[in-house]
């Protein structure tokens, strides 16, 4: 029987024509973005006020002041309070729990509203850590704040604890800057100023804090934006200083803060960049 021919084969269906992917443009940084547009309408304006400062403040320099833990849970007692109350609670808490670590020095630098530490060796963090919280409470009482910060530095040990096997925080030296704030900040309670204050005392690594004195001015003088939230400024100094500019800027933004831009009735009469300044002259250059 004569076999059945075979089917022609279905025509191939055209192909569509295949375009390029469109590669999508990455989206602006907006402190990159505010540096350039602040050089560009304001030219040195940055380095005009960071000269005005030294003029009456002075170049200041680096030396660490405390361990990297010690300066941690400081830095949380003065949350909210004056850096002298700070002090007293952190003296206190050394007597306390104390330890037979090496003793610690703690000058009072530009820029802390304080006297300074004792010089004693720091307090027994496991023992911090465990302590019953009302004992805790108690030994933190005359920095103020004391029943939200009291379950505050314990919370802190013991997540330094729990994923470092101790309480130092040393290994945040090796780390670069910005990771290391990251790292910080996964801490309940620590926000970017807290873990740049450490960071950049501790380590000298150049992270800009942002404290309520360092925000005043900044708004005031147009370094920031009218709107920006002190939690942006944090990056926005990054991106207008080289970061051998940053230490000194903080320093000598806080004491600016402290000695003439104060809160109420600022001593304008007598501020070295007084003729850059819009809180002055809304329309100055």
């Amino acid at each position: 029987m004569p076999t059945a021919p075979e089917p022609a084969p279905a025509p191939a269906k055209p192909r569509k024509p295949t375009t390029p992917a469109v590669r999508k443009r990455a989206l602006p940084d907006p402190n990159k973005a505010w540096a350039k547009r602040l050089a560009r309408l304001r030219p040195n304006l940055v380095a005009d006020v960071l000269a005005g400062l030294e003029t009456r403040y002075g170049t200041p320099s680096w030396e660490r002041r405390l361990d990297p833990t010690s300066e941690l849970i400081l830095t949380i007692l003065t949350q909210n309070s004056a850096d002298l109350n700070a002090e007293r609670a952190f003296e206190s808490l050394r007597l306390a729990f104390p330890s037979s670590a090496p003793a610690e020095k703690h000058i009072a630098g530009q820029g802390w509203g304080g006297l300074g530490l004792s010089e004693a060796p720091p307090p027994d963090w496991p023992a911090v850590e465990a302590a019953p919280l009302p004992e805790l409470v108690e030994a933190i009482r005359p920095g103020g704040l004391a029943q939200v910060k009291a379950p505050r530095i314990q919370a802190t040990l013991r997540f330094i604890r729990e994923e470092r096997g101790d309480h130092s925080l040393e290994f945040l030296a090796s780390m670069p800057p910005l990771d290391a704030r990251a790292w910080l900040t996964q801490i309940n309670g620590v926000g970017k100023k807290t873990a740049s204050v450490l960071l950049s005392f501790c380590f000298d690594m150049p992270l800009m804090a942002v404290d309520r004195h360092v925000e005043r001015v900044s708004l005031r003088m147009g370094l920031i934006p009218p709107k920006a939230t002190a939690d942006e400024a944090h990056d926005l100094y990054l991106a207008m200083l080289r970061p051998d500019q940053v230490f000194g800027a903080h320093v000598n933004l806080i004491s600016h803060g402290r000695v003439i831009c104060h809160a109420r009735r600022p001593d304008c009469d007598h501020c070295p960049v007084r003729p850059r300044c819009r809180f002055v002259d809304p329309k100055a250059p």
